[in-house]
Order: C-alpha cells, then structure tokens, then sequence
C-alpha cells in the first residue's frame, strides 16, 4: 500500500518519494516491520491465547523436560503469518504475481494448519486433522502454484547462455534478450546450472511443452506436501523449527536477490528470473518474522507455533523455492527437513516389518522424528537399533547443534552451483 502510495506521490516531485523504487530499502523496511510487530502484537497474542486457555496437549513419552511444556500456549503460528502479511501489504509490489502468489500461499497454508490446531484443541485429540485432509489441502496449493505459473505471462525467465572468449579463452555468461516461458529450474554439478522438464517429455513430440508443464507442476505439488510435512516434523523442540527456517529463509533471500538481478545472475551462472527480486521483500519480512517470533519460541519456549506456524513454514519455503527455480536444491538446503521425514518413514516401515516377521516390533531409532532420538535416554528398554547417545542431550544443545548444521547445509547449497 506504502509502495503504491509512494510511486502515485512521486509526479509530485516530493522529496524521498522514490525511495520506494529500491528493493534494498524495501526489504530493509520490511524485515523491521516484522520484527517490530512480532515482538510487540506477539506479546498480546501470547497474553490472549493463555486468557482462552489454549494450551499445548503433551503426551509423556518418556523425554527429559517434556512434561514441563504442558499447557504452554500454542497456535502462535498466527504471530508469524500476522508478521510477514502486514509488511508485505505495507511496502510490498502488490501488482507483482510473485508477491501476490506468496502471499495467498501463506495464507491458505495458515488455514489449512490453523484447522489442524483447532480440532486438537476443541476436541482434545492429539492428532488433529487427518492426514489425508492434510495431503488434500497441500496438493491443492502445490496445483495452484503450478497451474498459475504456467498460465500467467508475467513469469518467465530469460536463460543463460555460456560462451568461450576466443582471445582469453575465458567463459562469458550472457543472456538471451527476450522472456521465455519455460519449464526449467536450476540444478547443481552441471555445466549450465539448468535442467529443463521438457527433456524427459521429448517422446511426446509437438507436445513436449505441455508434458514437461505437466511434470513441473506435479513437482511442485510433490516439493510443497514433502516440505511442508518436513517443517511440521521438525517442529518438536523449542526453536528448532523457527531457527531451521530462518536460516533457510536467508539462503533463499540471497538467491533470489541474485536471481532477480542479470548481473548478480551472470556470476553464479543461473538464470535470470525478471520481476523475481521483489520476493527479497517477502523473504526479508519471513526471515524478520521468524527472528521476532523465536524471541518468544527459544528454550524454554513461552509459545509454540502449532501446526498454523509449521504447515505454513514448509509450504512457504517450498513456494518460494519453486517460484525462484530453486526445487532441486531443496534436498540440500532443506536437509534438516529431509532427513527428519526419512526418520519417520524409516522407523515406521522397519516397525511394521519385524512386526510382521517375528510378531514384536523393532525400531531403529529411540524415537523418531529424529531429533527426540536424542532426547530419550539410550538402553532403557527400548528395542532401537541405534541406542546412541546413552545418556540424553539437553534440548537446547540439540537445537543449536541443527542450527550449525542448517549453516552449513545452506553455505554448501550455494557452494554446489559453482561445482560444474
């Protein structure tokens, strides 16, 4: 709103009125906003949620400290939805489709998992929405996203093209000079950074195009359901999903500052989305958001985020990935969220497995999702597999060492883009 109000004030020749033109201001503007309103209207959330008595509902499973963490409000994923919308409609682009598609996903996100909080607590039921309804409601985000980035003409990208200096035999990047519509997304270790999805279409002949569409929207679909089930598994420890995110979020800032610019595109060799720099105010309110709400969120937490806050996490780190071109670094970037999600699927399949074989089941880990495998003491009757660490991990000591490692994770993401 600032932003349109800013550009309509500029005929007027009114000193600072451009400021508005420059992202770097933009975005400056959005981080502190959201910074600012999740410190600040969190602390009234938190105040409203503990008057409604909306309690965490904790089952004892045996973890150090768990039962501590009985009737901590909960749901507050509101903060953050609350801090990232307000900046983005205060100084964002709003006539820009990046913007707008980020935006309804956060929201129809925080729908789906505000739902999801709601049943657990008004019918005191652990499990919340079911899972199907959960799948249902991602894939019909990942479908919105992909049908609307192959209908709209403002998203396109113009892709780079690498040619050898015949006098100093080095490799100049240059770009073709018009938009192209394309089913293509930026891939690591190989010579040009791209893989396009009409490659494995090309058997459908003059319908090549529309099946590599196709395949790129069931991608998309497949990346925001696995991402946003990653992030709500994660979501176990106090700030562990808020900084995990956080740090992603960051990674995916600077990617797509460098994406949306031809220049800063050249040098990582990637290719030039136009229009794309404007989601750096987006990322810029996320990452402010995250930071404000973990105030609140860090050992030991005065709130939690709930499924509203998770749901939305992954699925807002997966449109965004997708919407820069950035899918197929997920597995790297996002390798806490992987990894957690393995755990899961490992354990329960090796369960049911020696289940059926011997009639007891085994597991591999203490607990999964993986990060309560190091809360829960090792040798204590558990039939694991995997019985270390003996003697449990703090949980602070276990959220920061996920930290380090989501630091590392993202400084190797951008690291595998200049491997060729």
């Amino acid at each position: 709103m600032l932003y349109h109000l800013f550009n309509y004030l500029e005929q007027f020749n009114i000193p600072g009125m451009r400021l508005m033109d420059y992202l770097s201001f933009r975005s400056g503007v959005a981080l502190i906003l959201s910074i600012f309103i999740a410190t600040v209207i969190g602390r009234r959330i938190i105040d409203r949620l503990q008057m409604m008595q909306v309690g965490e509902i904790v089952r004892n499973l045996g973890l150090e400290g768990q039962m501590s963490k009985k009737g901590t409000p909960t749901m507050g994923g509101v903060i953050i939805i609350i801090s990232i919308i307000i900046p983005c409609l205060l100084v964002g682009n709003l006539t820009n489709i990046y913007m707008l598609l980020m935006i309804v996903s956060t929201l129809l996100f925080g729908m789906l998992g505000f739902l999801d909080d709601y049943k657990k607590l008004k019918f005191h039921n652990k499990d919340g929405l079911s899972g199907k309804y959960k799948i249902v409601g991602q894939v019909g985000v990942g479908l919105i996203v992909g049908l609307t980035m192959y209908l709209s003409p403002d998203i396109v990208v113009r892709q780079n093209i690498e040619t050898q200096n015949i006098t100093s035999h080095e490799i100049e990047v240059t770009y073709n000079t018009v938009d192209e519509k394309l089913p293509i997304t930026t891939i690591p270790f190989v010579k040009s950074n791209n893989l396009d999805y009409t490659w494995f279409t090309k058997w459908m002949g003059d319908n090549a195009e529309t099946g590599g569409w196709i395949l790129f929207i069931l991608v998309t679909i497949f990346v925001v359901a696995a991402v946003s089930n990653g992030a709500n598994l994660t979501d176990g420890l106090d700030g562990l999903a808020t900084g995990t995110s956080a740090i992603i979020g960051v990674a995916l800032a600077i990617m797509c500052y460098l994406g949306g610019n031809i220049i800063y595109s050249s040098y990582l060799n990637i290719m030039y989305i136009p229009g794309s720099g404007e989601l750096a105010v987006y990322a810029a309110a996320f990452i402010g958001a995250l930071v404000g709400f973990l105030w609140y969120n860090a050992f030991p937490a005065q709130v939690f985020m709930g499924d509203t806050g998770s749901l939305t996490l992954g699925g807002i780190i997966a449109v965004y990935s997708i919407l820069i071109r950035k899918e197929l670094l997920i597995p790297i970037l996002c390798g806490i969220f992987l990894v957690e999600n393995i755990s899961v699927i490992m354990q329960t399949a090796y369960f049911k497995y020696t289940k059926k074989k011997t009639g007891t089941g085994r597991r591999i880990f203490k607990m999964a999702p993986l990060h309560h495998h190091f809360q829960k003491p090792g040798n204590s009757g558990i039939d694991a597999l995997w019985q270390h660490p003996v003697t449990p991990i703090p949980e602070s000591k276990i959220v920061v060492r996920f930290w380090i490692i989501g630091i590392f994770l993202a400084i190797l993401t951008f690291i595998t883009l200049k491997i060729r």
